[in-house]
């Protein structure tokens, strides 16, 4: 399905789940062809820490190159998002265990949760892209908060690995887009929890 979110500032913010940033940037890419003013965000270990995934300094650069924007990197950066009421959807993605359990219990300590609080004081959508190895486990019941919190809103999610990790739950991140477009209308994409990717909506191998 092709999406128009022309003129849409939509903010995302990236945390520590390194793992899936190969699919956050290949959203990230697509979300630039909607036309859409993209402003990147980075959690203090998602711009600072190099792993087996890619260089930080690279992402950055990346997510420069995509948006046309410098990332926000300091809490004093992600501050003014609510009070200039900078965007119009902010979303996290990938949102982490951490990052999860803290934006549930009110804790704004790094560039990501600040940027959440300050744009949720002007009552518009936030999206969570989740990826933490505890949702069934004691990120649960902050799952729970927060499906319940107005103006937070989740891409679908399910288990990744069952038999490894079976506590692990991740967002399916081509549902981004559909997510997004329903956020901005106030409404959550249903079903929340699959088990397994489903086709994008309006795709050939979508049911009718």
């Amino acid at each position: 399905m092709d999406y128009d979110f022309n003129g849409i500032k939509i903010g995302i913010a990236f945390t520590g789940s390194f793992c899936t940033y190969a699919k956050i940037f290949e959203a990230l890419h697509a979300l630039a062809k909607t036309g859409a003013d993209l402003y990147p965000i980075f959690s203090n270990h998602a711009a600072e820490i190099d792993t087996r995934f890619g260089d930080s300094k690279e992402f950055l650069t990346r997510a420069k190159d995509i948006t046309g924007h410098e990332p926000i990197l300091t809490i004093p950066g992600a501050e003014p998002i609510g009070p200039k009421s900078m965007l119009d959807i902010l979303v996290i993605a990938p949102c982490t265990g951490n990052t999860l359990s803290k934006l549930a219990n009110g804790i704004s300590d790094t560039p990501v949760l600040m940027a959440a609080k300050s744009h949720l004081r002007n009552n518009k959508p936030l999206v969570i892209s989740l990826s933490t190895n505890d949702a069934l486990g004691m990120n649960l019941k902050n799952i729970g908060i927060l499906l319940n919190t107005k103006n937070i809103y989740f891409v679908p999610f399910g288990q990744d690995n069952y038999k490894a990790k079976p506590n692990s739950m991740v967002a399916h991140v081509n549902l981004l887009p559909d997510t997004i477009a329903r956020a901005l209308s106030y409404t959550q994409i249903q079903p929340v929890i699959v088990s397994h990717c489903p086709p994008e909506p309006g795709s050939s191998d979508a049911k009718q």
